[in-house]
């Protein structure tokens, strides 16, 4: 199986399986000299963690974060400091339930990548999808926090700003309250209402979708290229390829096309500060390349394929039959996929901020 590296300049290589002994991932590309401790990368994966509230998963994973190298203690201040060399991370995996799968390990689960990974090679890993399983997100996350250290100033924020048809009022937008429920909502009102809406979701054994929005702040302008590293065409690489997401938009996306060229044109005014931005319908990204104001991105994520109603679908051997799907399943994956957006936005940042250095010097 090849391709499992993604970035240029700041390289990101993961491996393992849901319900193999550990996952993994080598950093490459880091400079030398950024603080980094096991507890900083510890912090983000805490946010994706699941178990935590009974919207997500019950699988209990600690996800304790190694690192196995690329660090040491600097031989004059004591702190734990990146060497240049690559930074190895591990987390094993504590509570892998494979008896949970015997039942279809025949079976191709609908929405899943059963079908396609036993046409591509000849098997797959049915203990909970191998290599195809969210559970591989957690090492973008950890890769994510020490991207996040390699562009001076930069803020990555992400929030859930829709489940199924029901969309937040952005006019009560509030940052801290992503912290303060269980849905990583910014809308308060919202997040109270998707309590009672995905509790009854969840105990019907069902699942819906969601829509994340990831907001990256103090990015400077120059990022990206004009013709085939355009900045937002491997941002949203980077974010297709995370489980489950089947869109991406930057900036106004889809909204633009029912914009008139003059509401969609975000005109330009000199400030003190510089060149200043009237609106954002660009997502921070004209011609490929950052143009300094916040890059904006939303990704939409499908209803977790996992659930107990019955579905019809065929076995290895090609016969129909029924599958239903147990195990522990997220009654809305979106909810754990905020801190995996994030992390991508910042590898893909980082790893530009890094390009732009090399061929400009600055």
């Amino acid at each position: 199986m090849s391709f499992n590296t993604f970035g240029h300049m700041f390289r990101v290589t993961t491996f393992g399986e849901s319900h193999g002994v550990a996952i993994g991932c080598v950093v490459d590309g880091c400079p030398p000299l950024l603080p980094l401790t096991a507890e900083e990368i510890q912090r983000d994966l805490d946010r994706r963690r699941p178990g935590q509230s009974r919207f997500t998963t019950q699988r209990q994973e600690p996800d304790a974060v190694k690192i196995l190298s690329g660090v040491m203690a600097h031989p004059e201040t004591g702190l734990q400091v990146t060497t240049g060399a690559p930074i190895g991370l591990l987390i094993e995996n504590t509570d892998q339930r494979s008896k949970d799968y015997s039942e279809i390990k025949d079976k191709f689960r609908p929405g899943h990548a059963d079908f396609t990974y036993e046409a591509k090679y000849g098997l797959r890993d049915y203990r909970g999808g191998g290599r195809s399983s969210a559970r591989e997100t957690a090492m973008r996350v950890a890769a994510g926090a020490i991207a996040r250290k390699i562009v001076p100033d930069m803020r990555v924020r992400g929030a859930l700003v829709q489940m199924g048809p029901h969309v937040i009022d952005r006019g009560k937008w509030d940052w801290d309250e992503v912290a303060r429920n269980p849905f990583f909502c910014p809308d308060k009102d919202k997040a109270a209402f998707f309590e009672t809406y995905l509790d009854d979701i969840r105990k019907r054994g069902s699942s819906i979708g969601a829509v994340i929005e990831v907001v990256a702040e103090g990015v400077p302008p120059g990022l990206g290229a004009p013709i085939y590293a355009k900045l937002d065409a491997e941002l949203a690489a980077a974010l297709m390829s995370i489980n489950a997401v089947k869109g991406v938009e930057i900036g106004s996306g889809f909204g633009a096309a029912e914009l008139s060229g003059e509401e969609n044109a975000d005109e330009m005014r000199s400030s003190n500060d510089g060149t200043r931005f009237l609106s954002n319908h660009a997502g921070g990204i004209l011609g490929g390349i950052s143009t300094g104001q916040p890059v904006v991105a939303r990704f939409a994520v499908k209803p977790t394929s996992s659930i107990l109603s019955p579905r019809r679908t065929v076995d290895r051997h090609g016969a129909d039959t029924e599958i239903m799907t147990k195990g522990r399943h997220d009654p809305c994956v979106g909810i754990r996929a905020v801190p995996v957006g994030e992390a991508m936005m910042a590898c893909v940042l980082a790893d530009h901020f890094l390009r732009h250095r090399g061929q400009v010097g600055r």
